[in-house]
């Protein structure tokens, strides 16, 4: 699949997960609810290798790898995620979850020694302005401890989102084979959030509703299968720094449905930041002086 349409898959996705969340509280608790989704994901994805036959036995390094990617990235960032959206309106959720642009950045530098050009510092910071602009009125609504709490909860999602996003582009550079690790790694992060319901005390009641069993399918096939598969194979293509990337597109694509559902109503801040995105996405995924094959979203060889 080209790299274009594997971004588009997923962000297309992920931007219509933040309204797909809300219908997980209520009955069942937020780390359940994020134990049930990637449990159910890993098994479909594990099932899918086994009628594919892919390579399942990893060797020792490859599941200190899996292990590291799955509890960071589909274990302890989501609760945090589900956490922090009960202290702060999603909307800022989605302003914090983009600052894993700049943490990715950050991160390619530090672990694999990456060079920061100024392209990608010009097009992380337009993204995460834009983001910040289209969010502006529910940053100003930010107050008390409950809040702050939400916000630490969500910058720590961010940051340990990254650290996956990172262990991810390890585990490629490996030779991992992909959809395995992405099973494993549900499975893996989906254990740790069961395991941390018990042992916090909370209750592991399933929520029988339609709007709930509906919600969980989605999240767990479209929200983790598809969106996940697309978003690592385009990690292993492009890189954590560009990939990551999607998280400053999905905000507004959450924005669209939120004006198309939930009545949203556009401002002048709104249309600004959205221009600043737009902006930015272009200069971080693209070498303006070569469209095409090097857009890096455009690969005439896969």
């Amino acid at each position: 699949m080209p790299n274009l349409a594997l971004y588009l898959l997923a962000t297309l996705i992920w931007g219509s997960t933040w309204l797909a969340i809300t219908f997980q509280y209520g009955v069942t608790a937020a780390s359940a609810s994020v134990a049930y989704r990637f449990l159910l994901a890993g098994l479909l994805i594990l099932l899918w290798c086994i009628a594919k036959r892919e390579r399942l036995r990893l060797s020792r390094r490859e599941w200190a790898g899996v292990a590291g990617q799955g509890s960071l990235m589909f274990g302890i960032s989501y609760m945090l995620v589900y956490e922090a959206e009960l202290h702060i309106a999603s909307g800022l959720m989605a302003v914090l979850n983009s600052s894993m642009v700049v943490f990715n950045l950050l991160g390619m530098r530090l672990v694999f020694g990456k060079a920061v050009d100024g392209k990608s510092l010009l097009g992380a910071g337009l993204g995460v302005l834009g983001i910040v602009l289209v969010f502006w009125p529910e940053l100003n609504t930010v107050h008390g401890s409950s809040a702050w709490l939400g916000i630490l909860c969500g910058l720590g999602a961010a940051l340990l989102a990254s650290a996956g996003n990172i262990v991810a582009q390890h585990n490629r550079h490996l030779g991992t084979p992909l959809l395995p690790s992405i099973g494993y790694g549900m499975v893996i992060g989906g254990s740790l959030a069961l395991l941390y319901t018990l042992l916090s005390g909370q209750s592991l009641a399933f929520d029988t509703r339609p709007a709930y069993l509906a919600s969980l399918l989605y999240l767990a096939v479209f929200g983790s299968v598809l969106a996940f598969a697309a978003y690592l194979t385009l990690l292993g293509r492009i890189g954590a720094g560009r990939a990551g990337y999607v998280a400053v597109v999905v905000p507004i694509i959450a924005l669209l449905l939120s004006g198309w559902f939930e009545g949203f109503v556009w401002q002048v801040h709104t249309v600004l930041g959205i221009a600043c995105a737009v902006a930015g996405n272009i200069i971080m995924l693209a070498d303006l002086g070569n469209w095409g094959r090097r857009l890096g979203l455009v690969s005439s060889s896969r």
